[in-house]
């Protein structure tokens, strides 16, 4: 794109987001500009829209559409059992500091497509926490969490899964947590009996319960210093005295004004402990 019609482009891009934010809600001003315009960039090509003009009528105007649109702007990278070291510390470090609660409550916040979720939630079962644990799985996008709900996902990444489930110290046939069935896998429902599916957008939604555990990796990555700081107090204000956060590899609190609030008790998975 010419230097010209890249300006043209952001012009235009940034007129469609506070057109989104208007009628439907959603703020990206929080949001990585390159990012941003890369993924809008990348949905355009995808889809064979004629301008950016046409674009911004056509979400406005179907809102099926707009879930398209929102999905790929929102980015919903992920996988079972992903960086695998991450669990393990959960199941070796969090989880039995965990269990000395009497019930438990957990926020998995921008869940995506449920395969943390899962994850999880399979973790739980096998250090025989699933339940009195209540999940609590959001994110902006109503559609992957009607994805994350039903359980299902593509067969041909079974190896991947079942090499990090016992990279994560997985303690059965990874097998028994789902059905195989027409190039898919159907994780087992009982797996998420306890969990709680519901729209939430960290960029302007306020705290609504006290969590001993909130993760959130792989998300702030995207979304600004202003941003982060405010998902930042936002996730505090979610917390109990000595509750634990788990951030994505490449996030930090270190340049937030409440690092001081937590101990970072695993560098490598960038799992932090709130102060008493």
């Amino acid at each position: 794109m010419k230097v010209e019609d890249e300006a043209k482009f952001e012009q235009e891009a940034e007129h469609l987001m506070e057109q989104v934010h208007q009628k439907y809600g959603y703020d990206f001003r929080g949001y990585s500009r390159a990012s941003l315009y890369r993924r809008i960039k990348r949905f355009v090509g995808n889809t064979g829209i004629e301008s950016m003009e046409v674009l911004q009528q056509t979400v406005m105007a179907d809102s099926y559409f707009f879930e398209g649109f929102l999905q790929e702007i929102t980015v919903n990278v992920t996988e079972m059992f992903r960086d695998p070291s991450f669990f393990l510390s959960l199941r070796k470090n969090v989880l039995p500091i965990l269990s000395t609660y009497p019930f438990i409550k957990i926020w998995d916040a921008g869940c995506s497509t449920g395969e943390e979720l899962f994850s999880l939630a399979i973790l739980l079962k096998e250090e025989g926490l699933l339940d009195r644990t209540k999940i609590y799985a959001t994110d902006v996008n109503q559609k992957v969490l009607r994805q994350a709900k039903e359980g299902i996902f593509p067969a041909g990444n079974i190896a991947a899964y079942t090499s990090g489930y016992y990279a994560s110290g997985g303690q059965q046939e990874f097998s028994e947590y789902y059905v195989s069935n027409y190039g898919s896998l159907k994780f087992k429902s009982y797996l998420i009996k306890n969990v709680v599916f519901y729209p939430h957008n960290l960029a302007t939604d306020a705290s609504f319960n006290e969590f001993h555990l909130i993760l959130c990796r792989n998300v702030l990555i995207y979304f600004t210093h202003q941003l982060q700081e405010r998902v930042f107090k936002l996730f505090d204000e979610s917390m109990v005295d000595l509750g634990y956060l788990a951030l994505g590899k490449k996030e930090t609190l270190a340049l937030s004004v409440l690092n001081s609030r937590y101990q970072l008790t695993d560098k490598n998975n960038r799992i932090y402990r709130k102060a008493g």
